[in-house]
């Protein structure tokens, strides 16, 4: 039977957690990677989470990745491939790390800008966070033994947050024109 889903209160350590671990990949892949980033609830001060932390790895190019499966197993990380989700590549975590989920990502990769997104509108809008934090706990209480269905009951939500985000930038962008006089 597979784990249970379950969520508990925001933990101050997460960010801790997160900058330990990202330390450990900056050193084993160094000049390959742009930057490290937390993303997923653990990264939303405040919000519950299942205490799993996030991690994208950033990277140039889709041409880097052979080089940072490669450096990840050296650190002893499994790569698991794209898992369906296309522009990530995932990796089981050695034994005996905390608990999280790694993921390499080209710079330019629409998933990690989804990612990013997601986690920062959150991090600016604390209505919309807490309306999250509403919605897992409920699903976590419905589905408890059934991810799948945990995670699909997220889905309108995190849909409708992404186009929020899509909507700022096409206005931001847009005040930024010149029009003719």
């Amino acid at each position: 039977m597979p784990e249970p889903v379950y969520i508990v209160e925001y933990d101050p350590q997460w960010p801790l957690v997160f900058a330990g671990l990202a330390d450990t990949v900056r050193r084993g892949l160094g000049s390959l990677i742009l930057r490290v980033e937390h993303v997923g609830s653990t990264a939303v001060p405040g919000l519950s989470a299942k205490p799993v932390i996030d991690i994208d790895v950033v990277i140039p190019t889709r041409a880097s990745m052979p080089e940072a499966v490669e450096a990840l197993r050296e650190l002893g990380y499994a790569h698991e491939g794209d898992m369906g989700i296309p522009g990530r590549e995932a990796f089981a975590a050695p034994a005996g790390t905390p608990v999280h989920h790694l993921y390499v990502c080209a710079a330019d990769s629409p998933e990690l800008a989804r990612h990013l997104a997601f986690r920062d509108f959150l991090r600016t809008h604390a209505d919309s966070a807490r309306r999250y934090d509403e919605l897992k706990r409920d699903l976590a209480a419905r589905y408890r033994h059934d991810r799948a269905a945990y995670s699909t009951g997220k889905t309108a939500f995190v849909e409708g947050v992404l186009a929020q985000t899509r909507a700022h930038a096409d206005r931001s962008a847009g005040s930024g024109r010149r029009h003719p006089a």
